[in-house]
């Protein structure tokens, strides 16, 4: 039988290993989350005005056209899975608080799965859901 002692090296060097085993593991997730976004957001201002077309990939270094992709990412990771998430379904009851014609469409891979999510400001729910993740398109005074 073969003594773990001495492939290791003792057991300071186990400890070490242990220790660099859990790190690695603790950094895999946000690693490969933050990869796993890649998005292309068309903002509309209203029916009638052309798309703007804006690129977001959180792949190491992030980069994409969205405003501040660096920050963008970042706070799409703190959101999580629920960043695209529609308004739920039921009892609920939406403000009728129009908030202008704005549309914005976001497709591609978010936390490895698809996202195709249509935003718009029609009510006081589409809002919320729009303010979650106005930060990926043009501020509306723009």
């Amino acid at each position: 039988m073969i003594d773990p002692g001495r492939i290791l090296g003792g057991p300071v060097q186990r400890k070490t290993l242990v220790a660099l085993v859990v790190v690695a593991a603790a950094a895999l997730p946000a690693t490969a989350s933050a990869g796993a976004i890649d998005l292309q957001v068309t903002y509309r201002a209203s029916a009638s005005a052309a798309p703007r077309i804006f690129t977001l990939h959180c792949t190491p270094p992030a980069h994409g056209t969205v405003p501040r992709p660096v920050a963008a990412c970042t706070r799409l990771i703190a959101i999580g899975d629920g960043a695209f998430a529609p308004t739920k379904r039921g009892m609920r009851a939406c403000s009728q608080i129009y908030g202008g014609p704005q549309t914005v469409t976001v497709t591609g891979t978010y936390f490895g799965r698809p996202v195709w999510a249509k935003l718009s400001r029609t009510d006081g729910c589409a809002l919320a859901r729009w303010n979650r993740v106005a930060f990926l398109f043009p501020s509306l005074s723009s």
